[in-house]
């Protein structure tokens, strides 16, 4: 007769699978009980594992999560309360990293760290990729007992490795009729897909046939040796929750976040009432690729982990543990406080999560931040200055005026910035001029130079400042793969139009118009953010009169819209200014006791200043190191008469020592395509290009912000905390100190003997071959982890060394020099260069020794456009078909990077024009996708196969339709290209083309024969995207051209739910005009109504429902 008392080890498992496992390993099965509690639902197996007695319970068929196994634990203590120590064995999903190489068939043991348990509790309300989930926190350790068995058998294994897959091979010889389900399946259906590639909705086919086996979608991991433990085991955090977890980019952030290895939906019913220890096998990756074939193994694999932990505790030292019922409060409570808890961290866990998201797409905007140019204004500004404007009539009515335009022009140096900043400041005192948004274009910056960057720093403002906007720029976030992939400029433009009408009213300063690199396309988005009936913006705008910005202007401004900046209204805040720092200032306090002097200087300033602040400064600069009276008036007596004879002046007292340097630091200051750190400053005039040892760490200077001393007044520094290549996002940046620098180093006015050193060839040449000569002295450095630290001027130079050795590279013999030494001597330089900056993913910044070896010489060379070197490695040998790099050929590289004269070059060579891989699948769909018709038109007329598939897109028809490329379009339909052909990232060229809002290209589409109701498992139909994303012109077009308004399918199910989903009630009413059934059911929400809903589009749900009634 069975004594439930002789049993002290309660196993749990949750499925049938792990059941069957679980007896296959008992060394001895006993016997059921003969009675149980009257409050026992569970069955159960009794029997042995070494010298333990031991009780297994199975939840109910069908019953998984945390409230079932908290019934089963209850109802376990209820019939065997002599149960000391409890273990939860089974399945999980697991969470790989670099860190923690997780396969199938391995085994996660949870394991406490930092003081908290080994599972983490968390909850979430969907389930499909993007949801949110609730993180409820750590749960209860499992018993001292169990946890120094852990630690015991972990030492054992990492001395001699374990034998778990002969114990498993033996408990399959016992019981063959295991063997199909139960053993090791091959080693190639263990697939780990990408993060962003999802298993298709409706299809319910294995991995295999509905996924496939395209590298591209997959994560390469190298076979394990037999000197690696297989399976593995990993001692870490478990988590737990309601629901099964199948999103890959939850996976990821709570590994990454959390240090989770293993999903699973039972422990966090048991820990805090039934001290257990976890143990999983993995059998899926915890995505949407379920995975089912692995089961078996991995219930096999932990239950083998789990009867060799328990061989190894003596018996009285469990039963010297505390009886489990003893220290139970109260299971009857457990289900609601788990529900409690959820929901009084609900609101917190939401703020988490919606933090995680917005720092997502932080990223991936990668905006500029104004801030720092707003700050650095307002430090220069001295009190009381631009109240002349601030007073004026004209601005109350700029403020107050729908739809507000004015444009602020004075010359360079007039204080246009510093009014700028004036104005936000004043505005930002006001709640009713809210939300005010700004950007300062600059020309010390490049990611402030174009219409683009001052795009997404707005879109980002806005999505911050104002709530009710952030829909739209969530919906364009869904559609780029959730940040894996970049939005075109259009894109954009129409979601920050979008925002600012949802924003109902927007104040917005643009500053310094004159030094973006795109002011025709900015002053035609300016004309359209006004043309609108439907926005109420106020645009206040500054620059110097400039043609291309004046003639666009003048187009649709009205006289009363435009204001010159007179020397007469800032002669006020000049001699304000003048005054403050003459008398106020410590560079004077030299003449406070000589107030004639001080008169004196202040006269004779204010009378020649003719309205320039900048001319001002630059005076008081020189007068400041006047040290006696006779100095001081020989200075003001010859005092420049402009700015430009200023700099002059200010370069030709440079002493010789310093001027080599000086020169350096101003070419670079003036061409580089990013403004310099102090340490790269610091860098980069101590590298010795003429000399045998390139650089020599020893020759920096010791005080670093000393460099100013080489050509103060032309440059100065700034903190700051955007800059891409500083890691802890603050530093002080190195600059030219005004926009009028800049303008007279590379104008025609400076001093004979200096004038070629700012010639731009000349400039680029120097930057190209410092950068060189620097990568080079690596050669005799080992590729460590402190490399970046030891050398704060490699990133620089890896990033930029080509661009400017592509312009000059044909100029120059010292410079042609470097590179070749450079390209064939591919040392240490060469792989800490191409994995600092990797040129076909510039936006990836990976260390040498976590990546691939580099790509060949004249792969790079191609991508960099760099002609004449291209030659040179063709006439030494270099292989035109070489395989590398993620463009996967030195053809392909050129033609995604629009090289045409290199691509000639490559294909006169015998490069094969049709050769497939990398990114693009072709070379014909790398220069499709980025708008190269010249290259497309050569490639063709070299045989290029216009239906060739594969690739991001498909084929190259796709990639240009989704990219907006019309004329590309056209030639490739003219020469053959199947206007159907399905595949790629958008399912077809029509959907990639309705996507994107190309109207044109799916007007030629559907008039060449495109299927206007082609659709797929995921997207759906052209219209179903198009109503998806707002598009809602082509929504008409495509329903004018027959598209089915209730074709189902796609993510959404139908295209009304669709629209309703991403709140486009303008299309919503459409469709019903159209005939769309609100009735119909599936896709993502459910129902249209449903999606509406759920989403908080009010407008939408009315207009549903009052189509409902409608008999």
């Amino acid at each position: 007769m069975v004594d439930p008392m002789d049993y002290t080890v309660g196993w749990v498992c949750a499925i049938h699978t792990e059941h069957v496992a679980a007896q296959a390993f008992l060394d001895e099965k006993h016997d059921g009980p003969e009675y149980v509690s009257p409050n026992d639902n569970n069955i159960y197996t009794l029997g042995r594992v070494g010298k333990h007695k031991v009780v297994i319970a199975v939840l109910p068929d069908g019953e998984y999560g945390i409230a079932a196994a908290v019934g089963v634990a209850r109802d376990m203590l209820h019939s065997f309360p002599n149960i000391r120590i409890g273990l939860m064995v089974g399945i999980g999903g697991g969470a790989p990293s670099r860190k923690h190489d997780i396969r199938l068939g391995d085994i996660v043991v949870s394991a406490p760290r930092d003081g908290k348990s080994g599972v983490f509790q968390y909850d979430f309300s969907k389930t499909i990729q993007d949801q949110t989930f609730q993180t409820t926190g750590f749960l209860n350790q499992p018993p001292m007992l169990l946890r120094a068995a852990v630690n015991d058998i972990k030492a054992k294994y990492e001395i001699e490795g374990h034998q778990l897959e002969d114990t498993i091979n033996s408990v399959l010889e016992k019981y063959p009729r295991l063997r199909k389900k139960y053993q090791r399946p091959d080693r190639s259906s263990d697939r780990l897909y990408k993060s962003g590639y999802i298993h298709p909705l409706a299809d319910e086919s294995g991995c295999e046939a509905a996924c496939g086996e395209d590298p591209l979608h997959q994560i390469f991991r190298a076979e394990r040796t037999d000197e690696d433990d297989n399976p593995a085991i990993h001692y870490g955090l478990i988590a737990s929750a309601n629901q099964l977890m199948k999103d890959a980019l939850i996976r990821d952030t709570l590994a990454a976040e959390k240090g989770v290895l293993c999903f699973e939906m039972e422990a966090a019913g048991l820990m805090n009432q039934f001290p257990c220890l976890v143990i999983r096998g993995i059998c899926d990756y915890s995505d949407s690729h379920e995975n089912k074939e692995w089961q078996g193994y991995a219930a096999m694999a932990a239950a083998a982990y789990a009867k060799d932990l328990l061989k190894r505790i003596a018996p009285n030292k469990v039963e010297a543990e505390r009886k489990i019922r003893e220290i139970l409060s109260s299971v009857e409570t457990e289900v609601n406080k788990i529900h409690n808890e959820v929901q009084d961290t609900s609101n917190d866990v939401k703020h988490l999560t919606f933090k995680q998201k917005q720092e997502k797409i932080d990223h991936w905007l990668s905006a500029p931040d104004p801030s720092t140019n707003y700050n650095k204004a307002l430090q220069q500004r001295h009190e009381g200055s631009g109240l002349w404007f601030s007073n004026n009539d004209i601005f109350d009515k700029w403020k107050t005026q729908p739809n507000s335009l004015l444009w602020l022009h004075g010359k360079s140096g007039c204080g246009k910035t510093i009014l700028s900043s004036t104005i936000i400041k004043d505005l930002q005192s006001e709640i009713s001029f809210q939300p005010l948004l700004y950007f300062y274009f600059d020309f010390t910056d490049t990611k402030k130079q174009h219409l683009e960057n001052m795009v997404r720093s707005l879109i980002s403002q806005l999505y911050y400042k104002h709530p009710n906007t952030s829909q739209t720029l969530d919906s364009l976030f869904s559609l780029c793969e959730d940040g894996k992939e970049q939005p075109d400029s259009e894109s954009l433009r129409k979601v920050l139009l979008q925002m600012i009408e949802q924003a109902n009213e927007v104040w917005l300063i643009l500053d310094a118009l004159d030094e973006c690199n795109t002011k025709k396309q900015l002053v035609s988005w300016i004309q359209e953010v006004l043309n609108s009936e439907q926005r109420n913006i106020h645009l206040l705008v500054t620059s110097q009169r400039v043609p291309d910005i004046e003639a666009g202007i003048k187009e649709f401004a009205h006289h009363d819209n435009i204001m010159e900046i007179e020397s007469s209204v800032i002669a006020d805040d000049i001699e304000a200014y003048i005054r403050t720092r003459v008398r106020g200032g410590k560079e004077f306090k030299r003449w406070q006791k000589l107030p004639k002097i001080q008169n004196h200087i202040e006269i004779e300033l204010t009378k020649k200043a003719d309205g320039m602040f900048r001319w001002v400064a630059c005076q008081l600069d020189v007068l400041a190191d006047c040290i006696d009276d006779e100095e001081l008036n020989d200075a003001l007596s010859s005092l420049p008469k402009t700015l430009y004879d200023t700099y002059n002046r200010m370069i030709l007292h440079i002493p010789p020592r310093r001027k080599e340097k000086a020169i350096r630091i101003l070419q670079f200051l003036a061409f580089s395509e990013q403004p310099l750190r102090i340490e790269e400053a610091v860098e980069v005039i101590a590298v010795k290009p003429r000399e045998p040892q390139h650089f020599d760490p020893n020759s920096r200077m010791p005080d670093p912000q000393e460099i100013t001393f080489y050509c103060s007044s032309l440059v100065t520094v700034v903190p700051t905390k955007d800059h891409s290549h500083d890691q802890d996002n603050r530093a002080v940046m190195l600059q030219l100190a005004h926009s009028s620098v800049k303008e007279y180093l590379t104008s025609s006015q400076l001093d004979k003997h200096i004038a070629q050193n700012f010639q731009e060839i000349t400039a680029r040449a120097t930057i190209a071959t410092v950068c060189l000569a620097y990568l080079l002295y690596l050669d005799r450095e080992p590729p460590t982890g402190e490399i970046v630290k030891r050398f704060p001027f490699v990133q620089y130079s890896a990033r930029y060394w080509m661009s400017n050795a592509a312009v000059a590279e044909s100029d120059d013999k010292t410079l042609q020099s470097f590179i070749r030494r450079f390209f064939e001597d591919q040392g240490s330089s060469y792989k800490i260069c191409y994995s600092l900056y990797r040129p076909d993913q510039p936006w990836k910044n990976d260390l040498p020794w976590e990546i691939a070896k580099p790509a060949s010489a004249l792969y790079y060379a191609s991508i960099g456009g760099m002609v004449d070197t291209v030659k040179y490695l063709l006439t030494q040998g270099a292989d035109v078909n070489i395989q590398g790099g993620d463009y996967g050929s030195a053809l392909q590289a050129a033609s995604a990077n629009g090289h045409d004269k290199i691509v000639e070059l490559l294909l006169s060579q015998g490069a094969d024009v049709k050769i497939q891989g990398g990114d693009y699948g072709s070379v014909l769909q790398a220069a499709s996708a980025n708008g190269y018709d010249k290259i497309v038109e050569l490639l063709l007329s070299q045989g290029a196969d216009v239906k060739i598939q594969g690739g991001n897109y498909g084929s190259a028809l796709q990639a240009a339709s989704a990219n907006g490329h019309n004329k590309i379009v056209e030639l490739l339909l003219s020469q053959g290209a199947d206007i159907n052909i399905q595949g790629g990232l958008y399912g077809s060229a029509l959907k990639a083309a309705s996507t994107n809002g190309h109207d044109k290209i799916v007007e030629l589409l559907l008039s060449q024969g495109a299927d206007v109701n082609i659709q797929d498992a995921y997207y759906g139909s052209a219209l179903q995207v198009a109503s998806e994303n707002g598009q809602d012109k082509i929504v008409e077009l495509l329903l004018s051209q027959g598209a089915d308004v209730n074709i189902q399918g796609g993510l959404y199910g139908s295209v009304l739910q669709a629209a309703s989903a991403n709140g486009h009630d303008k299309i919503v009413k459409l469709l019903l005009s159209q005939g769309a059934d609100i009735n119909i059911q599936g896709g993502y929400y459910g129902s249209a109504l449903e999606a509406a809903s759920k989403n908080g589009y009010d407008k939408i749900v009315e207009l549903l429902l009052s189509q409902r009634r409608i008999p």
